[in-house]
């Protein structure tokens, strides 16, 4: 027997899906001053008073740019990593910026694989939707979720344009809630 009520997967999938489309429509010339505001923000959290190591993402298509709060975080001495996925499994490998980058797949660039493996405490992640309880929805793959759960404590921040917040992520079993959702206009509290 089958159900006529969609599965929270298929919805995450259709609510990701209209979400990466309002992203994309937003012009670039937005973007590109939204992204200074949320720089701005990112920045004045007071995790990132004593942060060390900090993961970002090196960001494709429309995605919020977390390079220069990378930067910014190099410039006070900050210890920085990036994500890579290596054998179905997310790791973090040292990094600062205008280092060598490689293709890590999914359209992803990542350290080089001889840099050093790091543990960060502070992980700044992309989102195509998001609510205000502190659920994401990303790309499907569930990689930032399986990290978070076995990293342990760490403060995990979210960033994006405000046209992706959503009234309720399908939150499920597995997902992983942010501590912070940085916008343009805003910086929303979930612990």
């Amino acid at each position: 027997m089958t159900s006529d009520f969609p599965t929270a997967a298929q919805t995450k999938q259709e609510l990701r899906l209209q979400a990466l489309e309002r992203r994309d429509a937003l012009e670039i010339d937005d973007r590109l001053i939204w992204d200074e505001a949320i720089v701005e923000r990112v920045l004045a959290l007071p995790a990132f008073e004593t942060a060390g190591p900090v993961s970002a993402y090196w960001p494709m298509r429309s995605e919020a740019d977390p390079r220069p709060i990378l930067e910014a975080l190099h410039a006070k001495g900050t210890a920085l990593c990036l994500p890579a996925i290596v054998k179905g499994a997310m790791l973090f490998r040292r990094w600062a910026p205008w280092e060598p980058i490689v293709p890590g797949g999914f359209g992803t660039l990542v350290p080089a694989p001889e840099q050093l493996q790091v543990k960060p405490t502070i992980l700044i992640v992309p989102m195509a939707a998001f609510d205000r309880r502190g659920y994401r929805i990303g790309y499907g793959k569930g990689y930032y979720d399986k990290a978070l759960a076995e990293l342990g404590p760490v403060t995990c921040v979210g960033i994006a344009y405000g046209a992706q917040e959503i009234a309720a992520v399908p939150d499920e079993p597995h997902d992983q809630r942010l501590d912070w959702i940085v916008t343009e206009a805003e910086a929303i509290h979930c612990g």
